[in-house]
């Protein structure tokens, strides 16, 4: 069972940043990882792609982030981060972990972390 575990969120000042991470077991019964990525939900509403990075690294942001929020992976340590600058009382959500693939049978799957609150005062 592939497990998605995210950690780092925590409350900041406007301004301030943050890094995310999402440590993920399991993989090895994938047959392939096409996309990782980070969502979020704010309340009220609905949950929207923060940043993903596909094979290869190609990397996509919201336009709301592009500039501020950085995705990486740690291949070794098979972790996903998510470095957050500059962050906005707007930034406010839980934000989620996603993983996206294969399975063995070559049917796809997605994944998802519990989420981690993060919070910017004004």
């Amino acid at each position: 069972q592939v497990q998605l575990v995210e950690s780092g969120g925590g409350l900041v000042q406007a301004g301030g940043s943050l890094r995310l991470s999402c440590a993920a077991s399991g993989t090895g019964r994938m047959l392939s990882i096409n996309t990782k990525g980070w969502y979020r939900q704010a309340p009220g509403k609905q949950r929207e792609l923060v940043a993903s990075i596909g094979v290869g690294g190609t990397t996509n942001y919201a336009d709301s982030v592009k500039g501020r929020f950085t995705i990486s992976t740690d291949s070794a340590k098979n972790t996903v981060y998510l470095q957050m600058n500059s962050l906005q009382p707007e930034d406010t959500a839980v934000y989620y972990c996603n993983l996206g693939g294969l399975r063995v049978d070559r049917r796809p799957q997605t994944y998802w972390g519990q989420g981690t609150q993060v919070t910017v005062s004004s």
